[in-house]
Formats: C-alpha cells, structure tokens, sequence
C-alpha cells in the first residue's frame, strides 16, 4: 500500500540539511551547560554552522543559495533548539536579519549583503526598543537628516548575539513612518556593559548603543513582496517547541528514575495520565508549528497570522512541559548539575520574545470575539 508523504515534511531534496544541522547540534550539546553558566556566546557553533554552508542555503538562488524550505527552516530551528536553545536563537535573529535584508534592499545592497552572509559574516535584528512594547515595530526614536542620508542616536535592547555582528537590521522612525535600515558595525555603535538575563543566557541579548550612526539612504529598505513571511515569525513556534522536547526527554528520564529503591513514579498513574496529556499538547503545537511553515512555502496570506498563534501555543507548552519536569524531577532539578533548571528558565523566555504571549492572547481573542 502507498503511503502519501505528509504536506510538511522536509522536501527530500533538503535532507541533507536537516541531517548537517542534527550533527552540529549534538555537538553544541557538549558546551550548552557551560555557556549557560558563564553567559558566554557560543560564536564558534554559529561560525561552525556558517562553515557548514546552511547560512548561505537560505538565500535566494539569484544570490548564490538554494531558497531552502521554511518547512526546512523551522526543523533546523527546532533540532537546534532542542540542543542548544541559545545557538538556535542568535542562529534564527541572524538568518531572519540576512535574509530580510537581501529581501528588501536595493539590488546592489542586496548583492552585498548576500556576499557578506556566503562570506561568513554575522548579522542581527536591533528592532527593539526600552519604551517600545508591543510596538516594537514601530519605533520611537527619530533619525536626524543629514543630506540625502540620515543618522541615529539611541540605543536598541535585547539584541541577540550583537557583539559579533558585523551588520544590523535597524529600524527607526522618518517622518512619524518607520524606517528599516542595514547598518554596519563601526565605532559608532558600543556596547555597555551586559545586564545578565536568567534564562537564554548564552544569548548575550543587551543593549546597543547608537551615536550619530549613519543610516545611507540607499540601504535602506524597502517594502516586503505581499506574500513574504519573515523568517523569525515563521522560525519563533519551533524555538519553543525544541525546548518542549528536550524537557519531554528530561522529564521522562526522571519519572523513570528509581530513588532509593522505591518504584519509579512512571509506574504511578498520575504521572502516566500527565505525561499522555503533556505528550499530546506537544505534538499539537508541534504540528500548528510545521503548517505555519508549510504555509509560508505556499506563499499564503494566513502565514503570518497563523505564525503568531503557534508562538503562542508553542511558548507555553514549553513552559508547562518544563515546569512538569522540575515537579517530577524533585529537589535534585533544583541544582545547578541537573539540566532541568537550565531548560526551565529557557523555556520562560520565548513567551516574553515579541510578540508576547499576552499581547497575542488579546489580538486573537479580539479577533474571534468580533468574528473574524
């Protein structure tokens, strides 16, 4: 009997990929501990990813890449994650950063840009801001003119892997409308000290600093095509839902822990029936997840959408799926030996990444509360 092959499965064509990505990730496994620990960004994983040829992959064909999959995307996020949480972060910000500026520039930007992504250089999204909110899309801080160009003074916040970017994703604000910008790293832009976060720690999410940075008009960006899905929004479920896995495995490696000669607790019926339930929410999420990108593959309008409610679902099975494994894991997932704490205070991060699990509670439950 033939057995159609499912709508959101990686295209064959881009195994290879996926099976590149499985390898490295459980390499990083081996360090994920100790960049927690010291909050030290992994740059020789991300460079190792980069070495790899996934960076350059994503980009157009027209730009010397392959136009891989978001279907291909949102698993390699996702087996990254399930490593190495903050490798999969900063690798997301970069590629949705590169990746929208070869998008929206100017062809001779665009070119550039790609260039600099095939050549292994780094990129990030300075987008938020320390009074924005939930309009971190539409900034507040004004550009200066300065000719035919412009320049910023202000500062961006939680900037994911910034002190290793060569280029930035900038937005700003011209004339009351936003702006977006590629913006190169010089001796205008600094860096203050970092305010530690507890989770996501090897991130180095901090604030950047702009002093009269330039902003060249003719890099700056233009408007997406209509039926274009950013790569973060479409990549952020699957963050999350690496996550979820990996406290899945951790918290069915506790249950089936025998303690000083008592039974398991997998042999309690209480712990069974939540981890059926548990189980099943993970796989729904993950599925919400994979026809988001299935979506943005089709080129539909409910992309977008769609990628918003799946971020949230996702963040929060992540965050319950976490917070079972340090209930089943006992006083002993409390320390700082047990991998359950790290990735409980993982888990909790996704939710507060824009657009927060509140914020999107409210859009949606507008949205079907007026019937649309």
């Amino acid at each position: 009997m033939l057995t159609r092959r499912s709508p959101f499965a990686v295209p064959a064509a881009e195994q290879n990929w996926i099976d590149t990505a499985t390898t490295l990730a459980q390499e990083f496994a081996a360090t994920v501990a100790d960049d927690d620990r010291d909050a030290r960004l992994p740059i020789e994983h991300l460079r190792a990813l980069s070495d790899s040829g996934l960076d350059a992959a994503f980009l157009p064909p027209e730009h010397g890449g392959q136009g891989l999959s978001y279907v291909t995307l949102a698993h390699t996020v996702r087996i990254l994650a399930a490593h190495h949480p903050a490798v999969a972060t900063v690798w997301l910000m970069h590629i949705g950063a590169a990746h929208a500026l070869v998008t929206m520039s100017a062809p001779d930007e665009a070119a550039f840009f790609a260039a600099e992504l095939r050549a292994g250089k780094r990129f990030v999204n300075a987008l938020s801001e320390p009074a924005g909110g939930r309009f971190f899309l539409a900034p507040q801080q004004n550009a200066t003119p300065a000719g035919e160009n412009w320049t910023l003074t202000g500062r961006k916040v939680f900037v994911s892997g910034s002190e290793a970017a060569d280029h930035m994703l900038v937005n700003t604000s011209i004339d009351g409308v936003p702006a977006f910008f590629g913006v190169t790293v010089d001796d205008t832009v600094s860096f203050p000290p970092i305010d530690e976060t507890v989770g996501m720690r090897a991130t180095r999410s901090r604030t950047v600093l702009f002093e009269n940075t330039p902003l060249l008009a003719s890099r700056r960006c233009g408007f997406p095509p209509a039926d274009y899905a950013n790569l973060i929004t479409v990549g952020f479920a699957m963050l999350s839902i690496g996550i979820a896995e990996s406290a899945m495995d951790a918290y069915a490696a506790a249950a089936r822990k025998s303690k000083g000669g008592a039974p398991a607790q997998s042999e309690n019926q209480w712990v069974q029936m939540e981890t059926g339930m548990l189980w099943t929410q993970l796989q729904a999420a993950r599925l919400f997840a994979e026809r988001v990108a299935w979506l943005a593959d089709e080129r539909s309008e409910e992309a977008m959408p769609a990628a918003a409610e799946s971020k949230m679902l996702a963040n929060e099975v992540a965050k319950q799926a976490a917070a079972e494994a340090l209930r089943v894991g006992g006083g002993g997932s409390f320390l700082l030996s047990s991998p359950i704490q790290r990735i409980f205070r993982d888990a909790q991060a996704g939710a507060l990444m824009a657009y927060s699990v509140p914020l999107t509670q409210q859009v949606v439950g507008e949205a079907v509360l007026a019937g649309s």
